[in-house]
Order: C-alpha cells, then structure tokens, then sequence
C-alpha cells in the first residue's frame, strides 16, 4: 500500500495567504482594542496587563464548504415517531448566520486574551520609531548582522548548505537500505559472464535470477531517492544586534505660573507616553529631562514627573540648557540627538526671537529631530484653527517649522488629542534632507 506523507508548511487545506490574512485580522483587532482602553482610560494604563476583548466568529480561518441551505443530500437519522419513510423533512429555517431568535439560543461571548506588560507595548508602540529625517548616523540605536544560527529546513535556494544535505542523504539511504551502485553492477557483471558461458538449463535458470534480482534493485534504487526533499538543509541566519551610535532625548517641559494643573497633566502625560516608548522600542538610549520655569535645569526623572516647583517663563533657558548639556556630554560626531518640548506657549515677545536665534544657529544643526507640542484651551482649539494662528511662541517657531524639515509642531487641547498627535510626531517617515 502506498504510503503519502504530508510535508507541506500550510496542512489542513489552509492556503498561506489565508493564514497571514487571519494573523493579521487578529493583530490589528488587539492593537485597535489597547487603543482604545488607553483612550478611555490612562497613559499609566499601558504599563500593566490588559485584558483584550475579540469576536469569537473572527477567530475562523475562511475555507470553502458546501452550502447548507441548497443541494440535496442523504443522511442516516435514529429513529423517530414522526416521520415515516417517504417523509420530506423541511430545510431549517435562517440566513446561516451566527446570529439566533431572542432567547432561543445562547449567545457567544468574546475571546478575552491576557497581554502582559511587554506585549502591550510591542503592540502600542509596533510602528513607531524616533524619525531620521536626517542622516548623520545610522537610524537604529542597535544595527544588525545576519549571523550563523545554524540550520533550517526552508529557505532560500542560495542558502543550501551541500555538506549538510548530502549528510541527511546518506543516513537516509542506510536506514532505508537503498542499494549501492557497486551492488548493481555486479550484478550485471554476473549475467554478462554467465551468458558467454555455453548455454545449459543450470545457466539459464541462473542468468533468470540474476535479473529478477537486478530489476528489483534498480526498482528499490528508483523508489528510494538519491537525495529526498527532507534531506533538503540551508543555512539559517539570525540578526544579531551590533552596537551602533549612540542616541539621547531631551524633554523640554514649561512648569510657569502660566501652565495650569491642565495643562501641566496634559505635558506629563505627553511625556510618560513618549518616555514608555523610548524605553521600550530601543535598548540604548539616553534620556535627559529638563523643567524650566524663568531659568531651566537638568532634573532626574522623579523631579520631572512630580515635583511642584513654579514661576516666571522664559523659554529660551530650556533650549540654553540644552545646548550646554549637549557640548558638555553629547558630541554630535557621536551621538544622534533628539529633542520634545512642551509648553502653552505663553511667552514673552523679546525671548521667543531668542528661542529662534538659539534653534536657527545652534539646535537644529545638531539635532536630528525637534518635536514641540502646544497645550492650549479646549476653547482656543476652535479659535486656532490655522497653523498661522497662536500665541507668541508658536507664531514663532512656525519659522523654525518653514525652514527646518527636521522641526515638527503639534497642539493638544485634550486627553484625547495625546494619542494622536504622538503617533502624527514619531511615525516612521522617510528620510528628509536637512536644508542648508
């Protein structure tokens, strides 16, 4: 009896392009879901476990199938005191949908899937990066290098690793005890010497057995490959990270007088949200956080978050600080430099053309990026409709925002308007030329 040995990657029927269709479908419901806890909920939220609803009928793969609402078909049914033979039975009733009649049935909850800590994040944070808009070093904090890893069933033709293959091969053929050539050909020297010899019944009968012999060989030869598909090996390779230049954030917070305690939740929410992802998305990483009110300081992380200092504004202390901290620390031949602030904008005249000067001649030919959030009233995000429109700090930087393609600017009014305005500033986008 022939024996069939199923070896495809895809069984059961199911196609490739459906499987990654279904795995698809199923990542983009979990990434939708945590979106929307952290909507309704808190930034905090993401850094915990999450509970994710997902309809129970989109957890199917699609196959083909007979349709049971037509055709005719035969069944072998027990039993019964109502029908006898003859009977027509009726077609059951309903659109073959998964839904029921109201109280008939019960219905079918959702999949709740458990996502830890990690797996929150990789899902939140899967399509974003620190944008390199401009090349001076390499983009990624770690670079990888296909590595040796072994070796791999599949891959590509390029990769077959000969030595291997041909290993498989020979143990193969001993265990299944495929016949020698040498075998064969003395076979086939027995029947050659044999029919020059005169011929006689004795010869004959033994030249008849030889062959059958030699037909069965080559049969078993034939049916027993040389070398099989499962024999098949190639060199597997898998990125090994390999420490590249380094990279370092500066967080630029307003703590003023002005700055409310809305305003200030909205800043630090901005920047737990954007802290939780350079955390997470890159293992290098340096981060430096800076408040300021009339004059600016380094502070640790607790102090930035927590602390309830207040005052004056002056803007341009925060991006001097950050300078000095920069020819102090961050040599730019070394260090790929990026850069967030967040303030409501309020400041005086005078000092935001220095916030100009210090960006035009220092900052921006440093950094590679400088996103600058706007925290304004609810109220004002009708008034401010245009980009043109807006307090004295953002009219300002809108000339760093012309003429810089690295500078960035954005404005939130609500808990709602975070979320978006952090994927609009650090999606991956390509690289932009730095204008001279």
């Amino acid at each position: 009896m022939p024996i069939f040995i199923d070896r495809r990657l895809n069984p059961k029927d199911k196609s490739l392009g459906n499987r990654q269709r279904f795995l698809r479908r199923a990542r983009e419901d979990l990434k939708r879901s945590i979106r929307d806890k952290v909507r309704t909920g808190g930034i905090a939220d993401l850094d915990r476990e999450h509970a994710v609803p997902m309809p129970r009928k989109g957890t199917d793969e699609p196959s083909f199938g007979d349709d049971r609402q037509s055709g005719r078909r035969q069944h072998i049914l027990p039993g019964n005191k109502t029908f006898s033979p003859g009977d027509l039975i009726d077609k059951p009733g309903g659109g073959g949908g998964y839904g029921s009649a109201p109280g008939t049935t019960e219905s079918e909850d959702d999949f709740r899937f458990v996502l830890s800590r990690e797996e929150v994040l990789d899902l939140f944070f899967e399509d974003l990066e620190l944008p390199d808009l401009v090349k001076l070093n390499l983009k990624q904090i770690l670079s990888f290098k296909p590595r040796r890893a072994g070796f791999a069933a599949s891959g590509a033709p390029t990769n077959i690793n000969v030595g291997r293959t041909m290993r498989n091969s020979h143990g193969r053929r001993i265990a299944l005890r495929r016949p020698k050539q040498a075998e064969v050909d003395e076979i086939a020297k027995q029947i050659a010497e044999l029919e020059a010899k005169p011929a006689s019944a004795a010869v004959r009968e033994r030249i008849t057995a030889l062959r059958e012999e030699l037909d069965r060989l080559e049969r078993r030869r034939r049916r027993i490959a040389y070398v099989d598909p499962v024999d098949i090996r190639f060199n597997r390779f898998d990125p090994q990270p390999v420490p590249n230049a380094n990279a370092v954030m500066f967080c630029l917070m307003d703590v003023s007088g002005s700055m409310g305690e809305r305003e200030k939740d909205l800043a630090k929410r901005f920047f737990v949200l954007l802290h939780l992802f350079l955390t997470r998305r890159y293992a290098r990483i340096e981060v430096v956080f800076i408040r300021h009110t009339h004059q600016a300081k380094e502070v640790d992380e607790q102090t930035f978050f927590y602390h309830t200092e207040s005052g004056g504004t002056v803007v341009s202390t925060a991006l001097e600080e950050m300078h000095r901290i920069i020819e102090q620390r961050y040599p730019v031949a070394e260090w790929n430099i990026y850069a967030a602030q967040a303030s409501d904008g309020d400041n005086f005249a005078t000092d935001s053309e220095r916030c100009i000067e210090l960006l035009d001649r220092k900052l921006m030919r440093l950094c590679q990026y400088f996103a600058y959030v706007e925290i304004i009233d609810e109220r004002e995000s009708h008034i401010f409709g245009s980009t043109e429109n807006g307090t004295s700090l953002w009219r300002a930087y809108n000339a760093v925002d012309g003429k810089w393609p690295n500078f960035q600017m954005r404005r939130i009014a609500a808990p709602a308007d975070i979320y978006p305005v952090f994927r609009e500033l650090f999606a991956r986008q390509p690289a932009l030329r730095k204008s001279a």
